[in-house]
Order: C-alpha cells, then structure tokens, then sequence
C-alpha cells in the first residue's frame, strides 16, 4: 500500500515511535559508523583497499602571486563596438582605420574569438597567436606595447 506521509508522522503520539523499550535509541550508539576512528588500528584493511589516499599530502598550488592573470577582450567584441568607441573617445579614427588601445579599456591581452569586418589596428600588451592572423588577414595590424 502506498502512503500519502510518512510512518513516522502516523507514530506521533505514541511513547516510543516504532523503536521498541524506551531506552533504546537513547545513547549516541545507535547512530553507527560515524567519525573515521579506527583508520590506523582496525579499519586499515578497509583504508587501504577503499581510500588509499585518506592521510597524507597530495598535489601542489602554486602561489597565487606567481600566477600571471589578465584581463582579456576577444576580437568580436573590438569590432561590433569600435563605432562606439570612437564616439567616447575610447578609440580613434586614421583615415580608414580605426586605432584602439586596449590597456585604456582596461584589458591586457587580445584573444581571436569572432569575426574581424573592418581595418582595425589594435595596440595591446599581448596578442594570441589567432588575433593577430585574424587581424592582419582584413588588413589591419597588432601593435605590442
């Protein structure tokens, strides 16, 4: 048969729920195999063959401070807003080119995600080796500061 809630609520009321003598469920016993006690004396059969890698250390982190992070702005981006750009003085206009600093919009390396439409010459501190054949392919050009 299927219950709509659970026998436990049926038993609210009742002096021993469905656990036999009072005294039964009483002590922090009958709550078995908590802790990892016993990891080194007689669980350590259990600890070799089921989780050998329990105690000790593992791996390495680097220093967080050795860790280069940049800011990076994809291609895509450059190009859909490089009108914008212009208009806040964020970027400027040569002739048919549009120049763009990057480092002034805040970003420290150029990735080759998207399409390139226009003559861009974009200067930044570093370029993935796509952005740069993306770029120099619609006749624009890569400026390494």
């Amino acid at each position: 048969m299927i219950r709509k809630t659970r026998k436990i609520n049926k038993m609210r009321g009742s002096r021993t729920i469905g656990g036999g003598c009072s005294k039964k469920r009483r002590g922090a016993g009958h709550r078995g195999g908590r802790g990892k006690a016993g990891g080194h004396k007689h669980m350590w059969t259990w600890v070799v063959k089921f989780d050998p890698n329990r105690y000790g250390k593992h791996g390495f982190k680097r220093p967080q401070k050795t860790i280069n992070k940049f800011k990076t702005v994809n291609l895509d981006y450059l190009d859909d807003n490089a009108e914008k750009l212009v208009e806040k003085e964020l970027a400027q206009k040569e002739g048919e080119k549009i120049v763009i600093d990057v480092t002034q919009l805040g970003y420290d390396k150029v990735l080759g995600k998207g399409k390139v439409t226009r003559a861009l010459t974009i200067k930044a501190p570093l370029f993935s080796a796509s952005a740069i054949a993306k770029i120099e392919e619609n006749g624009g050009e890569a400026v390494t500061l």
